[in-house]
């Protein structure tokens, strides 16, 4: 009997052939038409994943396989490539970078793992630098974050938390010493301070975007808490003053 998954996967494939040949929309669409599109899937995915909705979440990620299926579609139509390649191509990465499992090597954790995967990373060529792998494009939290632990995946990292803390302490006085004189370079010492901060939470196994986004919807759940009080007594929230506002987001808090 044939396995469930593979029916899945071949049933989303010949979908796929029909729209390209017979749908308006799907028949035009091209690698760059369906980048931002991709893009807007993927946080959508993200959301998901924050709220823990995870009947969204099996959606999201059904959308984004198409399109990955769709993507493969255009590249075998323009002879590039297929969804053939795509498929084993990954098979084959994840065998040659996991020889702990498929090979001889010994590992005694998870850290080495990701130490192994680095190395082979640059032995394969793809990367010609370590950071050459961290895409450009990427918001800059995130980037800050994959450098650091790239960086780390070859050793180039503090000890422990306790001296990248007191990194963050010295980067907060210089930046607070640039912002008194109201120099050119505080936008540069606040960088400085963000990279720390960002530092500090990987060492301590947070994930700032994560931890950051977590806030921001919290600040819009509580913001929007304000704003429909101030709807019910008949106001506008610009109508209410800081006062006011301050004890309805304090009201918020405790929701």
């Amino acid at each position: 009997m044939e396995d469930p998954r593979t029916q899945a996967f071949k049933r989303l494939l010949d979908i796929m052939d029909e729209l390209r040949v017979k749908c308006p929309w799907d028949s035009t669409q091209t690698f760059d038409s369906l980048r931002c599109l991709t893009i807007e899937e993927t946080y959508e995915l993200t959301d998901a994943i924050l709220e823990k909705n995870y009947n969204e979440m099996r959606t999201e990620l059904g959308d984004i396989m198409l399109h990955l299926v769709f993507y493969a579609k255009i590249g075998d139509e323009k002879g590039l490539f297929n969804i053939t390649d795509v498929l084993n191509g990954i098979c084959e990465k994840l065998i040659r970078r996991h020889p702990h499992i498929f090979s001889t090597t010994q590992v005694k954790d998870a850290e080495d793992v990701k130490v192994n995967w680095e190395k082979i990373k640059l032995k394969e060529g793809k990367n010609k630098t370590v950071l050459g792998g961290v895409p450009s494009s990427l918001p800059a939290i995130i980037k800050a974050y994959r450098i650091q632990d790239k960086a780390h995946g070859v050793g180039f990292d503090w000890d422990n938390s306790e001296q990248v803390w007191d990194k963050v302490k010295e980067e907060m006085d210089e930046f607070k010493a640039e912002l008194d004189k109201n120099s050119e370079k505080k936008e540069e010492e606040f960088g400085d301070l963000l990279f720390a901060l960002v530092n500090f939470a990987r060492h301590n196994g947070i994930h700032p975007e994560d931890a950051l986004e977590k806030t921001n919807k919290k600040f819009i759940k509580r913001f929007n808490y304000i704003e429909q009080k101030a709807k019910e007594s008949g106001k506008s929230i610009a109508d209410l003053s800081l006062d006011e506002m301050e004890n309805l987001w304090q009201e918020a808090k405790k929701c």
